[in-house]
């Protein structure tokens, strides 16, 4: 399989759940049920998460599969007592409709209009519905708050939003804060959003609790938040007391960076990389806004100009490529991924830095339908999107608002709190997120038009708002994500090939991939008009047609395709270069003829202009990937000149899984053409990649494989040097460093000290009893090199590359 099918399968995954979970999302989705169940036959449920039903205040139950498209009744699971459900709901009552008449289309969201209906002044706030209890069916009235009308503009210039508001802090306020936590934090900052002076005594307590503030676990996403309130608050209060806090924590966060400008669930490790699952953009992106604003309030240090330097360099490569992913990984293929791309909005925009503010706040206008799923939750999607959009201006965000407002009535509780209402998709929630207070999540967006912090813009935005013809093209972008029968029209497999084809020019990344992808699965000779889209003079055509080059099957010789796309790899547009590498790579065999050209530009490296070594990365996995490179599964034919020195250049790349890749050509070379690779083989084990650490370990076991191999003598201390029985990934890591061992028999005698330590090590480790089956690895492997009598003759890099 190629590596553009590879990523062609995981986009298809994507657009069929319409929200899914991240690249690196640990858990399976909840089984399915074998048919949708009718609750009111006692048909069982799948016992995933319920929902707030509004200000009812009772909770419930819907079918829920990726989606809740085919949702026809709610089953209610929770009443409060004193609310206005109560005395009219009971626990597994079924609401089969709204107004009379049963639900036609997701029962959710049909149920969340009526509520917004209901609190019309006009409707007197009684919410109709049809409940069915003990095998009869019914016509009930709940009369819940009058709250108003959204206005045209909402939630600017708007009394309901004001009123929404207005409730909910006195809620937040009521609460109050115990410690210091990533809701405590947004609450308290929507509490400073709203000025008033009864607030001030709550928020400046909060603000000292802040100040002292340390934590070891997890410390980047507290951090971030805090960091963020402390310096929102200095700005808006004059209060400098906490500066000596807010800059500590600043600094603190500031110099647990990584290397390459990212940060983990922890701050780096002395060596500059960050542990665990590596670089994680959530965070990162939140401790950036943080340190711009805590040097907005005056904290001036060049050590926290640095760090936001390097953290927006990270960020803002995928501009105009794709959302801001999980990692430090390709771009997500949709609009937005956990409110990443609302956040990076905030950010370039405080920075000033245009056309990145710019195309990001587009992209989270164009994911109205996508903010209900994100990595573990969706929690942040909901907290930075109209952050996000404001920064298009009034008429994208009354726009957004038109097509988000409903969930903002679903999830707000009759109290006018807001609990985490989790996503359709369920198994993202892993219980992370299920006790957070979402109250200041929701309320940052009704906070807007006071614009009173930084982050809900207090200052001017960096570029100009959004047109009404630009605003109807962003949300013309979002169509077709989230599935219900009103919106099946705009499903990608109900358009027609013209609108795919004008799909490869639109200003959307994520358009442009699924319009390539849907060509793809269509009969028809698309490759002369997309081969004349690829000539064009706007480059998201070049781009878009680029991608279906590698996608369409050419009705005939594939040459013109493949001539065309090497043509795209000479070009100056980094950008179009790594996506015709990747479209060559999809094409697969008769792309061969590109593969010189593709390791020469592996071998070039431009430091001003590709600081990362990105276009050497996803050549990398265009070339080496096992699974669908170019050159991943065979040599044959290959210059061998051209292989080495990208070879070379490419175990030096910032991405551990670039790295990895590249492991794959070691087995097809014999010992001669290895041995001037050997000094840049060696450093990459010795010397792991700055980021990418998931998969750091590919290119280290695949070096010391190699070594063993060819009995080279440095393999052996090496082994024992990258078991790191302290990191993430340490079983698979030391059983195959054991096993690679083995493989030098009595040779490995020497070794015998530091593997009878390592036992040692092993038997009082903390894991001790998931280690179990790799000791008694060990022991055998100490038994046998003991007992081994073989003499094996063994080389050295050194001899084999003299100086």
């Amino acid at each position: 399989m190629s590596v553009q099918n590879q990523i062609k399968q995981f986009v298809v995954v994507f657009i069929a759940a319409a929200v899914v979970g991240s690249v690196c999302a640990a858990a399976p989705p909840p089984k399915r049920l074998d048919k949708i169940p009718d609750l009111t036959q006692g048909d069982d449920t799948d016992h995933s998460h319920d929902w707030t039903l509004g200000a009812t205040g009772a909770r419930g139950w819907v079918y829920a599969w990726k989606h809740t498209a085919d949702a026809r009744q709610i089953l209610v699971t929770k009443v409060a007592k004193g609310s206005p459900a109560d005395g009219v709901l009971e626990v597994d009552d079924v609401i089969l409709g709204i107004d009379g008449k049963p639900f036609d289309d997701d029962a959710r969201i049909r149920f969340a209009h009526a509520l917004t209906r209901a609190e019309r002044e006009e409707s007197g706030g009684v919410l109709r519905l049809i409940r069915w209890r003990d095998g009869q069916s019914k016509n009930v009235e709940i009369r819940i708050p009058v709250m108003g009308t959204y206005s045209d503009t909402a939630p600017y210039d708007c009394e309901k939003s004001a009123k929404i508001l207005e409730r909910g802090c006195e809620v937040i306020a009521k609460k109050g804060f115990g410690s210091v936590t990533i809701p405590n934090s947004i609450n308290a900052l929507t509490l400073l959003a709203v000025d008033q002076p009864k607030y001030q005594p709550l928020l400046a307590g909060y603000a000292k609790k802040v100040s002292r503030y340390w934590v070891d676990d997890f410390a980047t996403w507290h951090y971030g938040y805090g960091i963020m309130y402390l310096a929102e608050y200095v700005m808006a209060t004059g209060d400098d007391s906490v500066m000596p806090g807010l800059k500590r924590l600043a600094l603190e966060a500031a110099h647990g960076q990584s290397k390459v400008g990212s940060w983990g669930h922890r701050f780096a490790l002395p060596d500059g990389r960050v542990g665990g699952y590596g670089c994680m953009n959530s965070p990162g992106i939140a401790l950036t806004i943080s340190m711009v604003l805590a040097r907005e309030a005056g904290v001036n240090h060049p050590d926290l100009d640095l760090a936001i330097t390097r953290s927006a360099r990270f960020l803002r490569w995928y501009v105009d490529k794709g959302a801001i992913p999980y990692g430090d990984h390709e771009p997500w293929p949709g609009h937005e991924d956990n409110g990443k791309c609302s956040m990076v909005t905030v950010l370039f925009d405080l920075l000033g830095d245009q056309e990145a503010a710019s195309f990001f706040a587009k992209m989270s206008t164009a994911a109205y339908d996508e903010r209900e799923r994100g990595h573990t939750g969706n929690f942040f999607n909901i907290l930075w999107a109209m952050p996000g959009v404001s920064r298009c201006g009034p008429l994208a965000s009354a726009a957004y608002w038109r097509e988000q407002a409903w969930f903002y009535d679903l999830g707000r509780q009759w109290d006018g709190s807001y609990p985490y209402q989790g996503s359709p998709y369920g198994e993202e929630e892993h219980g992370k997120y299920s006790d957070f207070d979402s109250t200041g999540a929701y309320l940052l967006a009704y906070a807007l038009p006071l614009k009173s912090l930084y982050i809900t813009g207090k200052k001017d935005n960096s570029f100009p708002a959004l047109k009404q013809s630009e605003v109807d093209e962003v949300i013309a972008a979002g169509r077709g994500f989230f599935s219900t029968k009103e919106k099946d029209r705009f499903r990608y497999e109900n358009r027609s090939e013209e609108e795919l084809l004008e799909g490869l020019s639109s200003w959307s990344p994520s358009v442009r991939k699924r319009s390539s992808l849907e060509l793809g699965k269509r009969k028809g000779d698309f490759q002369p008009a997309v081969l004349k889209l690829i000539a064009s003079d706007d480059r998201y055509s070049r781009y878009g047609a680029t991608e279906a080059l590698g996608q369409i099957e050419p009705s005939a010789d594939p040459t013109a395709s493949v001539s065309a796309l090497t043509k795209a790899l000479e070009s100056d547009d980094l950008c179009l270069r790594i996506i015709a590498g990747q479209a060559l790579a999809s094409i697969g065999r008769p792309a061969m003829s590109a593969v010189p050209l593709m390791l020469q530009r592996l071998a070039m490296t431009d430091v001003e202009s590709d600081p990362r070594g990105m276009e050497q990365r996803f050549l990398c996995f265009s070339l080496f990937d096992r699974r669908g490179g170019l050159i991943g599964g065979s040599l044959e034919g290959v210059d061998r000149e051209l292989l080495l020195r990208a070879v070379r250049i490419g175990l030096q790349n910032e991405d551990g899984r670039a790295r990895g890749s590249i492991g794959t050509v070691y087995q097809y070379l014999s010992y001669e053409e290895i041995k001037p690779l050997l000094p840049a083989i060696h450093q990459a084990i010795v010397e792991p990649a700055p980021s990418g650490i998931m998969f750091a370990n590919q290119v280290r076991l695949a070096g010391v494989e190699l070594l063993a191999k060819h009995r080279i003598r440095e393999g052996m201390p090496l082994c024992i040097e990258i078991m790191e029985i302290d990191k993430w990934g340490k079983k698979p890591r030391i059983t195959q460093c054991l096993k690679t061992l083995e493989s030098y028999g009595a040779a490995a005698k020497p070794v015998l000290p530091k593997l009878r330590q390592l036992e040692k090590d092993l038997l009082v480790h903390s894991e001790r009893r998931m280690l179990a089956p790799i000791i008694e690895q060990l022991r055998d492997l100490i038994k046998k090199i003991e007992n081994g009598t073989e003499a094996v003759e063994l080389r050295s890099i050194a001899a084999a590359t003299p100086s």
